[in-house]
């Protein structure tokens, strides 16, 4: 998650897709509709121990800046780990260029398990590191771990593709990874120079995927983005993009959650416009998309007092939180395995 989130400065046209600054606008107003409970089916167990050390890992790489030697060798051990639990790896190499005028060298990731089927689950994160933690007081310029914005969705993701593979009950759906790169390197949170970048500098992983998808043609029945799922009192709200685009999926995700006793986590409960990832999924690429994403309105820090901080460290880091988040996915992408096509 993005010092953008703080700013909220989305806002999608009708006639184009520019994006433009606006004021945060969280609503304490809940959802009105709901999805109705569904016959969950034997599913197999996710391992939030794994995924915590997969969180631990990334972290361990420092921080994955891009143009980095630790960027480079996360980089190639994710690869290494998707083509292990059985996926068909596609790299997209690119060089986005920063709103102060670095160029980058990043990388998408693609894996893909079942290439061959038509219906398609897109899973995804962002795995790049923000250069620098701005919002905190003390050190604005230094780096920092960010074991949750980023390497958490990355942790969730891979421990249920080991599950899937470990446990003989591959579902009969395709199901498709993106790892954006280059999603936290926005502008700084006292930058006062007009950027008029895409997406405001931000998102450039999942803004470059969007209009040079890793396959002709790419679609999938629907899409989940994983940002910030692993910290301590985590809460999952439903943003505007996420409602705006896909209504039914995001319902039938909390009612998932709601029967498997995560309640707790997954708040019925609307909030505002965020630009994540799945804004470019959803305008771009035509592909709806929602974002599990830890929003907390209730509290005096809507995204976390750790959030582009010194705090974002393996400390913060709950597995229940981890187990919360990657069971639901894991559930999810079994009841469609078992749904009609």
């Amino acid at each position: 998650m993005n010092l953008k989130k703080y700013t909220c400065y989305l806002s999608i046209l009708a006639i184009s897709t520019t994006f433009v600054a606006c004021k945060q606008n969280a609503s304490s107003e809940n959802s009105n509709t709901t999805a109705e409970a569904t016959k969950l089916v034997t599913t197999p167990t996710f391992n939030a121990d794994s995924a915590y050390y997969f969180v631990e890992k990334q972290v361990k790489f420092g921080p994955r800046i891009p143009n980095t030697v630790a960027h480079v060798k996360c980089g190639d051990w994710m690869v290494k780990k998707l083509k292990e639990y059985g996926c068909e790896v596609i790299e997209q190499n690119f060089k986005p260029v920063t709103y102060d005028g670095k160029v980058l060298n990043a990388r998408n990731i693609i894996g893909s398990i079942n290439p061959q089927a038509t219906k398609r689950i897109l899973l995804a994160s962002h795995w790049d590191t923000r250069p620098f933690s701005d919002d905190d007081s003390t050190a604005k310029t230094k780096p920092f771990d960010s074991a949750n914005d980023g390497p958490s969705g990355v942790a969730v993701i891979f421990e249920i593709l080991r599950v899937i593979q470990a446990s003989g009950q591959k579902p009969n759906i395709g199901i498709d990874v993106v790892l954006f790169d280059v999603e936290d390197w926005g502008p700084p949170s006292d930058y006062t120079k007009q950027v008029t970048d895409a997406n405001g500098g931000w998102l450039m992983g999942s803004e470059y995927w969007s209009r040079n998808l890793h396959k002709p043609n790419y679609s999938a029945y629907f899409g989940i983005l994983l940002d910030m799922v692993g910290a301590k009192g985590a809460t999952f709200t439903k943003d505007t993009i996420s409602r705006q685009y896909a209504p039914a999926v995001m319902n039938s995700v909390w009612s998932i959650a709601s029967q498997l006793g995560y309640s707790q986590y997954f708040l019925n409960q609307d909030f505002g416009n965020i630009s994540d990832d799945h804004v470019p999924v959803n305008v771009n690429a035509k592909i709806t998309m929602i974002d599990i994403c830890d929003l907390r309105p209730n509290s005096g820090n809507t995204f976390g007092d750790y959030h582009h901080t010194q705090k974002d460290n393996i400390n913060i880091i709950d597995k229940g939180t981890l187990k919360a988040v990657g069971q639901t996915v894991l559930q999810v992408l079994y009841q469609e395995s078992t749904a009609q096509q």
